[in-house]
């Protein structure tokens, strides 16, 4: 199964949960994809990024949503952090984590980069935003102690905070 069909799924399972349907709620179910290039749609044109498809696609399942991009290219856990309180606004009831691509790709310590995931994992669910982590995993040439460290960061953390990955 494709990523983007993936989120997709967890998307539905879990909308289906909250009772995302016109019916439940008065306002829409506000989603935010929260991430770097692959949420920020990076070379993507107009409605064509994740976050606008998604939303089409929820939308097209009779499903009412607003999903907002708070995506950044280039952005690592540190920099997502760094911009998570001001990036992420009252109100928003499920974030997609998309995070640690980049860290991997600059060869960031794994150590890093589960800190700031667990930091980030840790606000959210302080303030009551269920969270959709996106895993990833590490490129095998960064070799098999650096993978192994790095592949492990993201089923972790989502069985520490019961997040769906």
């Amino acid at each position: 199964m494709s990523f983007k069909r993936s989120i997709a799924a967890g998307l539905m399972v879990f909308l289906a949960i909250c009772g995302a349907m016109p019916s439940a709620r008065a306002e829409p179910f506000k989603i935010v994809g929260f991430g770097d290039s692959l949420t920020a749609g990076y070379g993507l044109g107009p409605d064509q990024g994740f976050t606008d498809r998604l939303q089409a696609a929820l939308r097209a399942k009779g499903h009412d949503v607003s999903v907002a991009n708070a995506g950044v290219s280039g952005d690592t856990t540190s920099g997502g952090l760094a911009r998570l309180d001001w990036s992420v606004p009252d109100g928003t009831q499920l974030v997609i984590l998309e995070l640690g691509a980049n860290d991997m790709l600059r060869g960031v310590s794994p150590d890093i980069t589960r800190k700031n995931l667990d930091e980030m994992l840790s606000k959210l669910k302080q303030r009551k935003i269920a969270v959709l982590l996106a895993g990833m995993r590490a490129a095998p040439n960064l070799g098999p102690d650096y993978q192994n460290a790095f592949d492990a960061i993201f089923p972790d953390l989502a069985k520490k905070y019961d997040v769906v990955l």
